[in-house]
């Protein structure tokens, strides 16, 4: 699905997006923190996992890294890691540009609590080059996500 696609999805939900493009790339949540010039846990790393064989959107600060027993267990199943088509057949988009919110089917989801400790995060807007701001709050209602540690 196109970026231009994408921010209409965004318009439908109310939100009307300023997107950043940063042709060298946005790979990594490093990467993406360095193109932005904000701290890492700002960055929205939106991560599919299994859980008992359905897929899970987990959001998570760009400063943490996913404890899938810790999270598995507070879900009730087990949590492992989606394959590269699992996550496209899941979102519609590959992995590293992988929006955190208006899939064309909706996921269950999981934010990460340190995300809410910032003003601003910023997530891909569907591809490995391009992001968006967003306020905490607005990720986790637009989402519909439930707020757990994650890390």
């Amino acid at each position: 699905m196109a970026v231009a696609d994408y921010v209409e999805r965004l318009r439908g939900l109310g939100l009307d997006v300023e997107v950043r493009e940063f042709p060298e790339g946005t790979h990594t949540a490093q990467d993406a923190a360095d193109a932005i010039g904000c701290p890492v846990a700002a960055i929205v790393k939106s991560l599919v996992f299994a859980l008992d064989d359905e897929p899970l959107l987990v959001l998570v600060s760009g400063a943490n890294r996913v404890d899938t027993e810790l999270l598995g267990a507070r879900l009730g199943g087990v949590l492992g890691k989606a394959d590269a088509r699992t996550v496209k057949a899941a979102t519609g988009y590959s992995i590293g540009g992988v929006p955190p919110l208006a899939h064309p089917t909706p996921l269950r989801t999981v934010v990460d609590e340190d995300l809410l400790l910032l003003d601003t995060v910023w997530a891909a807007a569907g591809s490995a080059s391009t992001v968006f701001p967003l306020d905490p709050a607005e990720l986790v209602r637009l989402s519909a996500g439930e707020v757990l540690p994650v890390a």
